[in-house]
């Protein structure tokens, strides 16, 4: 940012000081050539009226040595062009062009004292004519060709005292531009670093307080702003330890109530009615358990990226994984539900394929577990398959059933906290597995796909981005 912030303001002091340098010059260029000119078209006049007088009196020799002199000593030569002669001093034929031309003018009684605008660089004279005569008759013409060399040595020096003066210029306005523009944006860029501290960590540390008003106010409410987060994080981290501890309790003991009374219930009736008690209980378990799993999840994106967690159910640290054992493990654990459900659930043969992933253990198998429970609950005597595999560099853990599936309007909200589908109603449930699967994924560097299983029945996949590394193969099963 801050390059490009100084690369404009480069352009814009560039510009500034080729405009001032543009005036400045033009200025030197319009004063040298008035002076030259006032001076020169002085000396012309007089030399028209010594013309005058030599061509009243029918004597040239005052004309021509005032010619001479003036010729010798300014190194410009003059034309005098009279009825009967033509003068002429200096080195210059009267046949050329520009001379023959102005000649031409000034018989007309066309005079032309003005000099072209002077340029540093050339070496071209300029020509200035003037006729002489009285108010009725044009007696002749006068030409002076003007060198204009010692002017344009002037000019130049005048440019080169500029142009080194509009680099100090620059070089200071420049120097300037880089220690307001690192003042202005120095603030700038530790609040970029403290918001990707704060996103990646959960915490920021404080921001110092530099460069003008408004950022110093920004870095302080910012500073303000990451403390109270941090202690609203804190405070749901506290929330969620003792929800369980103070949640658990209670219901455990009205469990143990529950089981009791039912001891002492001998009517069919009563029976049936403790059941139900004991089921609304199970119930209430399940849900305490999923809102809990589902705080942890979500508590997990706002604390230090994969480090220490402090949360009942969390892991204690992230370790590099081997997915292929932990698949595994898991389909030995699912299988006796899956043969209750009279599903088929084909085992991954434990063998390591030499596959390492840079995630939470524990979360791994939370979400495998999960995502198998899943397709036992609501595709039960279907077939379950568990797939571990390489694509295009990403390691994928599948479970495929051939159950009914979903469509494709509730594909799109399966992974909503406390959605169920329809046709699942019956099914106990609490509608956050996939929620909890999802957000689990998303703070392991992961996502969850859902998608339909052909011919039928439900895929989901987790996709870490990771390298192959030696010896990745699929293993399907």
């Amino acid at each position: 940012m801050k390059l490009r912030v100084l690369g404009v303001l480069s352009v814009l002091v560039v510009a500034l000081v080729l405009l001032v340098s543009n005036v400045i010059l033009s200025s030197a260029g319009s004063e040298l050539t008035a002076q030259l000119q006032i001076s020169r078209v002085a000396s012309l006049n007089r030399i028209a009226q010594l013309a005058y007088d030599a061509a009243s009196e029918g004597e040239t020799a005052v004309l021509k040595r005032d010619m001479d002199t003036y010729s010798g000593l300014y190194g410009e030569a003059l034309v005098v062009r009279m009825q009967t002669q033509t003068l002429i001093s200096g080195s210059v034929d009267p046949q050329r062009a520009d001379i023959r031309d102005a000649l031409a003018r000034a018989s007309l009684n066309l005079s032309d004292t003005t000099l072209r605008p002077l340029t540093p660089f050339g070496t071209e004279t300029q020509v200035i004519s003037r006729s002489f005569g009285s108010a009725s008759q044009v007696l002749g013409a006068v030409v002076m060709d003007v060198n204009v060399d010692a002017a344009r040595e002037k000019l130049r020096l005048r440019w080169l005292s500029t142009g080194a003066a509009a680099t100090m210029l620059a070089i200071v306005l420049l120097l300037a531009a880089g220690r307001v523009t690192g003042w202005v944006l120095r603030p700038v860029q530790r609040l970029g670093m403290a918001v990707r501290e704060l996103k990646e960590t959960g915490r920021s540390t404080k921001v110092p307080e530099a460069g003008p008003p408004e950022l110093r106010e920004l870095s302080r409410s910012f500073t303000e702003m990451a403390t109270t987060l941090g202690e609203l994080i804190e405070s749901q981290r506290q929330l969620i330890a003792d929800t369980s501890h103070h949640l658990r309790n209670p219901i455990g003991a009205l469990r143990l109530r529950v089981d009791l009374l039912q001891l002492e219930l001998k009517d069919a009736k009563a029976r049936a009615a403790g059941d139900g008690v004991l089921a609304e209980l199970e119930r209430v378990e399940e849900i305490l358990d999923s809102v809990l799993k589902l705080a942890v999840a979500e508590h997990r994106a706002l604390e230090d990226s994969l480090g220490t967690k402090n949360v009942e159910g969390a892991a204690a640290v992230d370790t590099h994984v081997d997915p292929a054992v932990v698949l595994g493990e898991e389909v030995e654990r699912a299988q006796p539900a899956a043969l209750a459900a009279g599903c088929i659930l084909r085992p991954v043969t434990p063998e390591d394929p030499g596959l390492e992933l840079k995630c939470n253990r524990i979360e791994l198998a939370q979400m495998i577990g999960e995502l198998l429970n899943n397709a036992i609950k609501y595709a039960p005597g279907a077939a379950i398959t568990a797939t571990l595999r390489i694509a295009a560099g990403n390691t994928i853990i599948e479970i495929t059933d051939t159950g009914p599936g979903l469509s494709t309007a509730q594909l799109a909200n399966a992974t909503t906290r406390f959605w169920r589908a329809e046709q699942h109603a019956t099914v106990r449930g609490t509608g956050m597995g996939m929620t909890i699967v999802e957000k689990l994924a998303t703070v392991n560097g992961a996502r969850l796909n859902l998608s339909a299983n052909q011919p039928h029945g439900l895929r989901a996949s987790l996709t870490f981005v990771t390298p192959p590394g030696p010896g990745e193969t699929e293993h399907r099963s």
